[in-house]
């Protein structure tokens, strides 16, 4: 069945709910039952080795994916952002954030000054007439962020948002994601590869193996949190442990 109407008072709020999602592909099981739940404001992060699940649980959170069992409650206001930007090359920097606003919701004037302000956040108001074909690597995800974020989403869905940065970039890039956070306070689900990366943003981390969620590790560490820190490089290696791939 597909997922039900966001009508909770909870996950009006932002809240995530879900219950007993089984999801197949051709015959093949690929979600078995599986249960999640992610607070209004909450980082959680999903790791997992490839196949284990992650991007098809994040694409049915996002309605993109919508032949599944099970109970699904996510806000409606919710954005999702991947590896790739996928920016229209033939629409400039502030046409492709403004694909972001609803439509219908906001005359054109004001969807366009909240483009402005969305870019202005992300360090970008010196791009707004760019092509995406000039802009880095970095700048295109952030244009990328922007355009999610100009919804004004209650949940943030990440698919590997970072993942196609070289190593400095990317640390920028999930600075600019906590700041974000802390102003705007939306929930987060991130998919990820790095269980660095997962330590270093996330409230939680989830390690979903064959299509199960079977291990847990809460991340009780002040932000901002330092790159190679000794509690930091501890839960990543209990990360790695429970994925199988210890040093």
């Amino acid at each position: 069945m597909t997922a039900p109407e966001a009508t909770s008072e909870e996950t009006r709020a932002g809240a995530v709910r879900v219950r007993g999602l089984t999801k197949s592909f051709d015959g093949n099981q690929v979600l078995h039952g599986l249960d999640l739940d992610i607070a209004p404001g909450e980082i959680v992060a999903l790791v997992g080795t490839s196949g284990s699940g992650k991007s098809t649980l994040l694409r049915v959170l996002a309605g993109l994916s919508r032949d599944h069992t099970g109970e699904v409650e996510v806000p409606a206001e919710q954005a999702v952002a991947f590896q790739e930007a996928r920016l229209f090359p033939w629409r400039r920097t502030l046409a492709n954030v403004l694909l972001g606003v609803p439509p219908g919701t906001l005359p054109r004037a004001e969807a366009e000054q909240r483009a402005r302000d969305v870019l202005a956040e992300v360090g970008l108001s010196h791009r707004l007439t760019a092509w995406p074909l000039t802009l880095s690597g970095g700048e295109a995800q952030r244009v990328a962020l922007a355009r999610a974020l100009v919804a004004q989403p209650r949940l943030l869905l990440l698919d590997e948002p970072f993942g196609a940065l070289d190593a400095l970039t990317r640390i920028t890039a999930q600075r600019l994601l906590l700041q974000l956070w802390e102003r705007h306070r939306f929930g987060v689900l991130l998919v990820t590869h790095d269980v660095h990366e997962a330590v270093a943003l996330a409230d939680r981390v989830l390690v979903l193996d064959g299509g199960r969620l079977r291990h847990e590790v809460v991340v009780d560490l002040p932000r901002p949190r330092e790159h190679g820190s000794a509690d930091a490089a501890r839960l990543a290696g209990h990360l790695l442990h429970h994925l199988g791939l210890d040093a």
